[in-house]
């Protein structure tokens, strides 16, 4: 007869017996895996509202401030590929605390930087820790969590905070820079600490797949992938003509191009080609680069326009998300209720049509549209629409797959939401840049801008009830 410390059966597909004890270890489990999700999502938004303050305390150029950001996207858009693979070779808990571990120590750097070379260096190790300890994040979720209700309400809360994340980045950034723009890289300190140890007795390290690392797929996914970001990166500032934006989309082409040919031949792949082989899971990864474009570029858009247009303080201006992520975490809550009702796509195609009107909303706000006349109702859309596809989109992506493949699926999601991030900000960035040079106001240039969210988010609409596919096999497991 098991005694009560036998750890939880988490990676196994039998039904588990009610064990309140075990129940109480994978509520702990969870919550360190939402909270590697939640630093991922929360970061890049709690430096970027404290960038002012950094460029004026360590006297940085407008060049060298652009590669705080662009450091922390290359070494995190390039290494996810490699980071899920690892985590399937190398095991993902080793490569979760690992990662987690270098972001801790990334921080305390960033957080003591006395010139901008170190804090930039400190952003690329942040975005290189992030890169292992992401991917492994997501493969923890499905190994400990069986496909079925469990993982349903796993994936529920992971999606949830990946886009509460990005509105506490900017409430939290605002109210850290108010007393010291250190603080918002030393705040990944303690919480990074207390999910490593937390996750040494709660997480259960899985099942190593030995095999030997695809060096020339290492190399050429990272180059490739860090050149297709650049590119996407310099674009906002540059344009879409500059030689430089051009030279790197050609080079990240040609680079990812000679990736899938390595693949082709490599005895251990880091990224099974047959991942995409599937209609429905390459269906949900194309669906995600565009609704993360969407999403991205919308969220830039607006932070800028409650500032520049309404005339928000940062703090404000993060404050005024918060109906969104409200509205986020409600809907998450309920989309693994209503997945088992009305099955996977249709939860889907609600979401996404739901993104689709708040772009659509959007194109109407003007000048003289005020944040409850405006924004209020596309902020309740967008959070609703963000949990009813995301959802779904991961169930899709990690339903079916075998265990040696978990990993390498998880770093593909990720980068192809880290791509799409990228696309989404430096299209409707651009949009709304060149509107403003041209004469027209805050409000017209969003309105022109956001029509990029809505071409975006009707792509995703036509794979969701064109292309993606599920079954009642499907419908009933979840």
């Amino acid at each position: 007869m098991p005694s009560q410390e036998q750890p939880p059966a988490a990676v196994t597909d039998e039904a588990p017996v009610p064990d309140k004890h075990a129940d109480r270890r994978l509520s702990i489990a969870l919550t360190v895996i939402v909270t590697c999700q939640l630093m991922v999502s929360v970061d890049s938004n709690v430096v970027n509202i404290a960038l002012p303050k950094i460029q004026a305390g360590l006297s940085f150029s407008p060049t060298a401030l652009a590669w705080v950001f662009s450091a922390y996207s290359l070494a995190y858009g390039g290494l996810l590929l490699l980071g899920g693979r690892a985590s399937d070779i190398l095991g993902r808990k080793r490569m979760f605390t690992w990662g987690l571990g270098l972001v801790v120590a990334a921080s305390v750097l960033g957080g003591c930087a006395p010139t901008e070379g170190l804090l930039i260096a400190a952003r690329a190790l942040q975005g290189v820790g992030f890169a292992f300890s992401g991917p492994a994040a997501l493969s923890l979720l499905a190994a400990t969590f069986p496909e079925g209700p469990k993982r349903t309400r796993a994936l529920g809360a992971f999606s949830m905070v990946t886009g509460l994340g990005i509105t506490l980045g900017l409430v939290l950034g605002g109210v850290l820079t108010m007393a010291s723009w250190r603080l918002v890289f030393f705040i990944n300190v303690p919480i990074g600490v207390a999910t490593i140890l937390l996750a040494r007795p709660y997480l259960t390290e899985t099942e190593r797949h030995p095999g030997r690392f695809d060096l020339a797929g290492a190399l050429t996914s990272t180059l490739g992938m860090a050149s297709i970001v650049y590119g996407f990166t310099h674009a906002s500032t540059a344009g879409w003509t500059d030689t430089t934006t051009l030279l790197s989309f050609v080079v990240g082409v040609v680079l990812l191009g000679v990736f899938v040919l390595v693949e082709k031949r490599a005895a251990s792949p880091i990224m099974p080609l047959h991942l995409l082989a599937q209609r429905t899971r390459a269906g949900a990864y194309s669906s995600f680069v565009f609704l993360m474009a969407a999403m991205a570029g919308v969220y830039i858009l607006l932070s800028l326009f409650v500032q520049d247009a309404l005339g928000f303080s940062p703090l404000v201006a993060g404050l005024a998300f918060l109906p969104m992520a409200v509205v986020q975490f409600f809907a998450a809550r309920s989309a693994p209720k209503l997945i088992p009702r009305f099955g996977m796509k249709p939860v889907l195609i609600a979401g996404v049509t739901l993104m689709l009107a708040e772009a659509l909303w959007l194109t109407t706000t003007g000048t003289g549209s005020t944040y409850f006349t405006g924004l209020l109702g596309p902020f309740i859309l967008l959070g609703a629409g963000l949990s009813l596809a995301f959802v779904p989109l991961n169930m899709t992506v990690l339903g079916g797959l075998a265990r040696q493949d978990t990993g390498a699926a998880s770093g593909l999601l990720q980068a192809a939401q880290q791509v799409g991030l990228s696309l989404g900000v430096a299209i409707l960035s651009t949009i709304y840049q060149t509107q403003l040079g041209d004469g027209h106001s805050h409000g017209e240039a969003l309105g022109k801008a956001v029509i990029a969210a809505a071409g975006f988010s009707a792509c995703a609409l036509l794979i969701a009830i064109f292309v993606i596919r599920t079954t009642k096999t499907a419908r009933s497991k979840a």
